[in-house]
């Protein structure tokens, strides 16, 4: 079996995939996902399922959706019916052997970042865009509410974002310019708050002689602030654009091969 949440929610059996049609039965199963080997208490579920205003058999309907999963379980390959655990306090999901897609995603992460570390960067690289190939959309299709789901949904975003940065970093590190420059173009244009994208992009059309544009990207990042957060850019976005204009040569360090 695998469990999949980086998106919308499936479960696998090798063979096909499997997914379920209830809105309820679907958040409660991604709770017990996230916490995943530990305890999830009944209050935890009611909250992510019905916030603070759960209905008065809020139990009793817990109690078929819980039966309902372990049925669609058994389908999708848990045979000896052991997934979905119950304990005095809640409900462990136990993955035993079963793949899961977030901890892949973590483990690909902390793998690149070491490679990274260790100057290895097309084996970061490599790392960094399986991690991003396991992110299939937004958590639940866009549908969390509940406290534990929406943060974990605002985690696997940010996560996401970072390892992008990092892939760009690699990605400059073995000297593929052109490819960077396009990349940040477009994420520029979907994350246009992001104030790395702006910097990185800054810093390799300056390395490309191009520092002309370099400062034109500052200019845009600065306007898009003001616009959406009445901010200016950050300290560091502006000391790149300050070392920038008087050809500071510390940024004319060579990058690694």
């Amino acid at each position: 079996m695998r469990y999949e949440l980086l998106g919308p929610l499936q479960v696998s059996d090798g063979v096909g995939n499997f997914f379920l049609s209830a809105p309820k039965m679907e958040m409660t199963l991604a709770t017990l996902l996230i916490g995943a080997g530990r305890v999830t208490t009944k209050e935890q579920l009611v909250a992510e399922l019905w916030g603070a205003r759960p209905p008065r058999r809020a139990s009793a309907a817990l109690h078929v959706y819980l039966s309902q999963l372990r049925k669609f379980l058994a389908t999708a390959g848990d045979r000896d019916g052991r997934a979905i655990l119950t304990k005095p306090s809640g409900y462990v999901l136990n993955l035993e052997d079963a793949g899961y897609d977030v901890a892949d995603f973590q483990e690909l992460i902390r793998a690149g970042r070491a490679h990274q570390g260790a100057g290895c960067h097309e084996a970061a690289l490599e790392s960094f865009e399986l991690a991003l190939l396991l992110v299939r959309g937004t958590v639940l299709d866009g549908m969390a509410e509940g406290p534990a789901l929406c943060a974990f949904a605002a985690w696997v975003e940010a996560e996401q974002l970072d390892c992008l940065e990092l892939s760009v970093e690699s990605r400059t590190a073995l000297g593929r310019h052109r490819e960077v420059i396009s990349l940040l173009d477009g994420l520029i244009s979907q994350y246009p708050l992001r104030e790395s994208f702006y910097r990185q992009l800054m810093l390799v059309l300056y390395r490309s002689e191009r520092q002309a544009e370099a400062l034109r990207v500052y200019r845009r990042a600065q306007q898009v602030l003001r616009t959406e957060l009445g901010l200016e850019p950050c300290r560091s976005l502006r000391r790149l654009h300050q070392a920038i204009l008087t050809s500071d040569r510390v940024l004319d360090l060579p990058m690694a091969s």
